[in-house]
């Protein structure tokens, strides 16, 4: 008797860990999303060196890679829109002008050339992507390139998703 009383005080908590141990229906499983908003901070120049006599940095403009990858091996992914922003948060140019299918493991790129610093220093994209049902996050990062023989830079940048997301 003391065994099936023992059992059936452990029935509520056994049931709560079985239900809690699942996910609610329409719930995204662990390191999968719908979609996002992506935050990719990009630079079209870099301030370096001493100031000259105006009291300005040495400017070097630099070209912009922005990578897309679609990292899930079975499910497409769609970029909605690529909006870039210049230091000042104005929207300078929508790079996404109708929605890109990007397929499993497959990459889009977009482009920002040397010539174009209107974004300044603290340019950036908010690149919004969807799915039709869960799927692993793309990697989504700025490669910032200025090659000249005898003196170069490279970097990167990586986006991050957006708050509320």
């Amino acid at each position: 008797m003391s065994s099936l009383l023992h059992s059936a005080r452990a029935l509520p908590l056994l049931s709560l860990l079985v239900l809690s141990s699942g996910l609610a229906f329409g719930q995204v499983p662990p390191g999968r999303s719908l979609g996002q908003n992506l935050y990719l901070p990009i630079y079209s120049h870099i301030w370096h060196g001493e100031l000259d006599k105006k009291g300005q940095p040495m400017k070097t403009l630099v070209s912009v890679s922005v990578s897309i990858r679609n990292t899930d091996p079975v499910k497409s992914i769609r970029i909605l829109s690529a909006q870039y922003y210049d230091s000042d948060g104005r929207k300078v140019k929508e790079y996404v002008t109708s929605p890109k299918t990007i397929g499993p493991m497959a990459t889009y790129e977009l482009f920002v050339p040397r010539s174009d610093d209107s974004g300044g220093s603290g340019a950036n994209f908010v690149i919004t992507w969807k799915s039709d049902t869960p799927t692993i996050p793309p990697i989504v990062e700025g490669f910032h390139a200025n090659l000249p023989v005898g003196r170069s830079i490279a970097f990167t940048t990586s986006a991050r998703p957006l708050p509320g997301e």
